[in-house]
């Protein structure tokens, strides 16, 4: 049965909640309170496309600057406030795109609280263009699509903020927001999934062969260079959502880690995924490159640095084993994960 929310006394499924969410294009900004002025850091592909703006536009400003100077509208004061106490907030405010072109802009702000520290890392925004006629209602309707959804991305952006953090805390470089980007956009890759898989089915699984495609394909396209190519092998496999979740992150993991690394002072090279079903309901992911390969005294994952402690420990949750090896060139990388249904 599906599990439902309830909102200003109407139902609606966390099934039809994902698919609303990803077909009416909702936008998403995070923003930083811990830098000056909480500027955005992240913005995804509906942002761009709601706004006219493009991620490099509007990445360090305030979210303010869709507001082209008209500082006095109803809400901004309540918006303010709920920032400063950081508290959830619903609004509708008169946003303007990189035309000029005002639309009228359901907003829901709320915090993401850090796992670790307990404290706000980021704020999540979420937007949808609202028929200004109809504010009301389009607002309540708005809430109740991203309600449960919203759970999810906060829960899984926790999860992922608590990663950057300790990576920030060891590095002297500030290449977080990299790697902040890429893990969400595997997130977003895995929402598209769910949206696709609830059309058909009301269990909350993800086809997992399809979802670790894509998220191999943004990492090829996100890290890779040329003369080194990816191939991609998957079989159909249902994963459940939040198994998929932690299972695409080993393998985004794995797959950056390859393409950053196997291959220096090569001009080109191949890195393959191939993604099997197993006896007892179980997945097996394989990862091979022709690189350079492991040094013979490096260990990998190795407990010392961040890459290593997030593999492994995203291996532990899901009573996973992880074995690497050498190849008679390059690394052979093997994830088995039992009851993957």
């Amino acid at each position: 049965m599906d599990r439902k929310t309830s909102f200003n006394g109407g139902d609606i499924s966390e099934e039809d909640a994902a698919a609303i969410f990803n077909a009416s294009g909702v936008s998403m900004v995070l923003t930083n309170p811990r830098l000056d002025d909480n500027p955005i850091v992240y913005v995804n592909h509906a942002f761009e496309k709601l706004t006219g703006y493009s991620a490099a536009m509007a990445v360090g400003r305030n979210c303010r600057f869709l507001q082209a100077g008209h500082n006095d509208q109803p809400g901004l004061d309540a918006l303010r406030r709920a920032v400063a106490r950081q508290e959830q907030i619903s609004v509708v405010l008169e946003n303007y795109r990189a035309d000029g072109a005002p639309f009228c802009n359901a907003l829901l702000i709320s915090p993401v609280v850090e796992e670790q520290s307990g404290g706000v890392g980021y704020f999540i925004g979420l937007q949808s263009e609202i028929d200004p006629n109809y504010q009301a209602e389009a607002l309540q309707r708005f809430e109740a699509i991203v309600a449960e959804l919203q759970h999810r991305v906060k829960n899984h952006l926790s999860m992922i903020i608590g990663l950057i953090r300790m990576k920030a805390r060891e590095s002297d470089q500030d290449d977080g927001l990299h790697d902040l980007s890429r893990r969400i956009e595997s997130l977003q890759l895995l929402y598209e999934e769910m949206a696709s898989a609830r059309a058909q089915s009301n269990e909350d699984k993800i086809q997992l062969g399809s979802y670790l495609g894509r998220v191999a394909n943004a990492i090829a396209h996100l890290d890779g260079r040329p003369g080194v190519r990816m191939n991609i092998n998957v079989e159909p496999l249902m994963m459940q959502t939040e198994t998929a979740v932690r299972v695409g992150l080993v393998v985004s993991e794995i797959l950056t880690n390859a393409m950053q690394h196997a291959f220096r002072d090569q001009n080109s090279g191949l890195v393959e995924l191939r993604v099997t079903r197993t006896d007892g309901g179980g997945m097996r992911a394989i990862i091979t490159d022709d690189g350079v390969g492991l040094p013979k005294d490096v260990e990998w994952p190795n407990m010392k640095g961040l890459g290593g402690r997030i593999v492994s420990g995203l291996c532990e949750g899901l009573r996973a084993t992880l074995h690497v090896s050498r190849g008679a060139v390059g690394t052979i990388v093997t994830l088995d994960v039992p009851n993957a249904d």
